[in-house]
């Protein structure tokens, strides 16, 4: 998996979000896959998952600051509550001993677990709406395989991703960067400023 932050921040923590794994089909039974995390073009670290009706398995090689490797593979099991209009929501149950909370996402350390587990806050939670906007912006940027700087070129649409997921990043990008502009920026180069660039791509 590579080398993990130590910042108390999920932020700075490589994170697995149920919800997102549903949309690309990461939890459909295809036998041992690969996600990987880009940085800036390069792939910075990387975990094998297999998928299985009532759970998720996980493999990877975790090294901490000391340089110790150690080869990690264990299972993260799934719950489901109701939704009010039908359906059902899927959770992960966090597998970090004497937990198990129902969680949408886990954050990387030695074992993926839960925000509360690895004692992780939002980094949102000290920012002006601005700056969480401005965050997002950039999260997206990297997700895509950018540099994470929206003042570079908008990246294009990864091989494995399909283009729905990819118009549906554009515009969650679009609308972040048009509320990151902080308000005396605004005042200053005026309402245009924070305008943003449509973008087309096709289905």
């Amino acid at each position: 998996m590579g080398r993990h932050a130590t910042r108390n921040t999920t932020e700075y923590h490589r994170s697995l979000d149920i919800r997102e794994m549903k949309r690309e089909g990461w939890l459909e039974p295809r036998g041992w896959r690969t996600i990987r995390w880009i940085r800036g073009g390069e792939v910075t670290a990387s975990i094998g998952v297999l998928a299985m009706p009532d759970r998720l398995y996980l493999r990877y090689t975790h090294e901490s600051w000391q340089g110790e490797r150690q080869d990690h593979e264990y299972p993260v099991f799934f719950d489901s509550t109701r939704c009010n209009y039908g359906g059902e929501r899927l959770w992960f149950i966090c597998p970090a001993r004497g937990c198990s909370r129902r969680v949408a996402v886990l954050y990387s350390d030695s074992i993926f677990a839960c925000r509360q587990c690895l004692d992780l806050s939002y980094e949102s939670q000290r920012e002006p709406p601005w700056g969480r906007a401005f965050r997002k912006a950039q999260r997206i940027h990297e997700k895509l395989g950018g540099t994470g700087f929206t003042g570079d070129e908008f990246p294009e649409k990864p091989k494995w991703m399909h283009w729905k997921s990819y118009s549906r990043l554009v515009q969650q990008y679009e609308c972040a960067e048009s509320l990151s502009w902080p308000p005396f920026l605004l005042k200053n180069l005026g309402t245009a400023a924070g305008t943003p660039i449509r973008r087309t791509y096709p289905e």
